[in-house]
């Protein structure tokens, strides 16, 4: 298995680079967040980086951050979703949105992306939600609890807002807080005080 790529850049696209390591040129593909992290050419490129194998090919795909392989492998791991499909997903959100968009079943951000329609928005929140939550852990105070973000889209929408504007609030409010929010009323206080900025 190939973990990571460390070597010389000497093609690259948005779509993928070519790493010489040793002599040998590895065909890398990529998603956009990795892209726009590379290098000048000619300098030196690490990545992390997942084999995938098939009966009639072997395609690596790297990744400028180990959080990202994470969210890559979590993607494919839904029925579906295809190695290409998932890079295709990377390229077009930020990982925190996406993990916020599956958190809050916001179906109407999800369909926006590349690839995916209703059914596959629906199967990648049933999949996803519970791996979800033990992915992000500590690592980011975006996500809180589903409960939380759930109840807090539903008291705004209760007040009047569509769900695609509730869920967009309270996604606002979470990323302004510097610190995780535990409880309900907290998160919906913090979304009524940003929707009024």
């Amino acid at each position: 298995m190939i973990t990571t790529v460390r070597g010389r850049l000497i093609q690259k696209t948005p779509t993928f680079v070519v790493v010489e390591v040793n002599g040998l040129g590895y065909h890398v593909n990529i998603s956009m967040a990795t892209y726009e992290t590379l290098p000048n050419m000619d300098s030196e490129v690490f990545l992390f980086t997942e084999l995938i194998v098939r009966e009639d090919s072997l395609t690596l795909f790297g990744f400028s951050e180990e959080k990202e392989r994470k969210l890559f492998n979590l993607l494919i791991s839904v029925s579906g979703i295809g190695p290409k499909s998932g890079i295709g997903i990377l390229s077009g959100t930020k990982q925190e949105d996406f993990q916020n968009a599956i958190l809050s079943a916001d179906t109407t951000f999800l369909k926006k992306l590349p690839g995916v329609g209703k059914k596959t928005a629906e199967r990648l929140i049933v999949e996803l939600k519970d791996k979800f939550k033990g992915f992000v852990g500590s690592e980011s105070n975006l996500v809180q609890s589903s409960n939380s973000t759930e109840d807090a889209v539903l008291a705004l929408i209760s007040l009047g807002y569509t769900k695609s504007s509730a869920t967009n609030i309270v996604n606002k409010a979470i990323k302004s807080s510097d610190e995780k929010i535990d409880k309900t009323e907290d998160l919906i206080k913090l979304a009524l005080k940003f929707s009024m900025k």
